[in-house]
């Protein structure tokens, strides 16, 4: 309980009379944080705070990475910018020690200096400073982002477009540095790598690496590659929405949680440009936002999140995990969020030029690097029309390719009303890609129309593909049941089967095998959303509490 005696030892409440300050001691919040926990943070609601005991720390996160910006002392307050303007926390405030922190929420706050006008003039100025000058917010604006590493490659390198899109999935901040530019010459110190070496690592501060593996980035990154223990409650397959969102409740709700990721988290969804339709998010979130936004949550709640691990196999009578390296994991649940992959178009001369102009999905990064290029997407989804908007903002002109009438019967209406107002961006119905062409990078596609033969040449500085996807689930054990497109089959579906052998009906999201459980895209449903995705990965941890609940012998029958 906060007292009106502390109230007056915060600086700009210290001229209040005996009452007003005992007004705001019975609104305050009383909070008490271990060191490194937040008390605001960044993008938070607005409230205003006053520091009773310890010390505060600002942080500013950009790329990833938190940088300490400021510090309060006992009897400083912070949260003035916020209330002041009617914003969201600028920054995040973090306890740098043991602290003790009053809380007034935005309606509080403004009874105070209605009450006391002088108190709203002095913050109100205070907020002022902490926006302006150099070391200000907007001083904090304007200087550059420092990178942690620096990638020396072509575009049409496919290594150094995986490279370049594992460190933006990731949140590493990166220079892109293209052989024989200015940029080259002036930001990389010794001499100028030999093309074929390419593409280079170098990390800040660190080593530099020639055509590097991914695993060998992570581990020079400082990202997690090894797991901590032996034992899990519950071992998540998968980084991308259903998987972190797994991880968010499972860590929040006291189960010791781990996530292996073989390539970086994400999924699907994290190559998407912009999602429109997302709750909570009024102006549209990218997918690397998303995730971004979800890694740091499941991390921050205690979460081991491991990428560059693939999974060799899954003993479905122990539930132990074997990854790749030898490491095995024995895990009391497991939950599946492995999602999917992008289907292959067979198309002549495709395979050659993979990664080096023809991708499949449309990493928001790719979308500079198309300035000035005419550009090609396959698709009739949401993520064909929300690359096409993101890239039309860089690239002479974007094609979208349908091989249907158009893609008004797969496509949400808010992006087709978006398509139809950019004059940069053409819908070609009835109409695929049989051939691509090029001499070491992709220079040329050639479309044919189905209903009347006619094949176009079309010049092209990228071809994405965005077809649909497909399980690959073939490593999996074959005690759990899938589909003939190898989809997982959960709850319902395996009911009166003989695959689902306890007398006990299996849970909504379990597996044929009982405590191993699928969600997210993986899993056989008609419903492939990203909300879909984090509602099922939340409702998963559900299912493993009810599962680690039943008696030891119940669990197995």
């Amino acid at each position: 309980m906060v007292t009106a005696d502390e109230i007056a030892g915060i600086a700009v409440f210290a001229e209040l009379s005996e009452a007003d300050r005992e007004r705001i001691s019975r609104a305050a919040a009383d909070i008490t944080l271990a060191a490194g926990e937040y008390a605001a943070y960044e993008g938070g609601e607005r409230a205003l705070f006053g520091l009773l005991e310890g010390k505060i720390e600002a942080v500013k996160h950009v790329e990833g990475i938190g940088r300490v910006v400021g510090v309060r002392a006992p009897g400083d307050i912070f949260g003035e910018v916020p209330v002041t303007l009617g914003t969201t926390f600028p920054v995040g405030f973090r306890a740098a020690e043991p602290s003790r922190v009053m809380r007034l929420d935005p309606d509080d706050y403004y009874a105070v200096v209605a009450a006391a006008p002088d108190v709203g003039r002095e913050i109100g100025q205070l907020a002022s400073h902490r926006i302006s000058g150099l070391r200000g917010l907007q001083g904090i604006s304007f200087e550059p982002s420092v990178p942690r590493a620096f990638v020396v490659g072509e575009r049409w390198d496919a290594a150094c477009a995986e490279l370049r899109h594992f460190l933006q999935r990731n949140q590493v901040a990166f220079k892109w540095l293209r052989p024989g530019t200015d940029d080259l010459t002036d930001q990389w110190d010794g001499p100028v790598p030999a093309p074929e070496d390419c593409p280079v690592l170098r990390v800040v501060d660190g080593k530099t690496v020639v055509r590097p593996q991914l695993r060998r980035v992570a581990e020079l990154l400082g990202l997690s590659t090894e797991p901590e223990a032996a034992e899990y409650d519950t071992v998540i397959v998968g980084a991308g929405p259903a998987g972190l969102a797994a991880a968010v409740y499972g860590a929040s709700e006291g189960l010791r949680t781990i996530v292996i990721e073989r390539e970086a988290p994400g999924g699907q969804a994290g190559a998407s440009s912009r999602i429109e339709n997302y709750l909570g998010f009024p102006s549209g979130v990218s997918g690397d936002e998303l995730a971004s936004r979800a890694l740091q949550q499941a991390r921050r709640l205690g979460a081991e999140i491991l990428v560059t691990r693939a999974i060799m196999r899954i003993d479905a009578a122990t539930r132990q995990v074997h990854l790749d390296g030898g490491d095995v994991l024995r895990a009391r649940t497991i939950i599946l969020a492995c999602g999917v992959t992008w289907r292959r178009l067979d198309i002549e001369g495709g395979e050659a030029l993979a990664g080096k102009g023809v991708a499949y999905g449309a990493a928001r990064s790719e979308a500079p690097a198309s300035h000035g290029f005419d550009v090609q997407i396959v698709g009739a989804g949401n993520s064909a029309g929300q690359a096409a908007l993101y890239f039309a903002s860089h690239a002479r002109s974007v094609t979208i390719l349908c091989r249907s009438a158009g893609p008004e019967r797969t496509m949400s209406q808010y992006l087709l009303d978006q398509l139809a107002a950019r004059t940069n961006i053409e819908v070609l119905t009835h109409s695929e890609v049989v051939r691509v062409e090029g001499e070491g990078k992709l220079e040329a596609i050639v479309v044919r129309n189905s209903q009347t033969g006619d094949e176009t040449t079309l010049e092209s500085g990228g071809l994405f593909i965005l077809i649909g996807a497909d399980a690959e689930t073939g490593w999996l054990p074959p005690e759990i049941a899938r589909d003939r497109r190898g989809f997982i089959l959960t709850g319902a579906e395996l009911t009166g089967t003989d695959r689902w052998e306890l007398e006990r009906d299996p849970y909504l999201l379990e597996t044929s095998v009982p405590g191993i459980f699928a969600c997210g895209d993986v899993r056989f449903s008609p419903v492939k959303r990203v909300a879909a995705a984090v509602g099922e990965g939340s409702m998963a941890v559900q299912f493993v509490h009810g599962h680690l609940a039943r008696p030891a012998a119940a669990r197995v029958g």
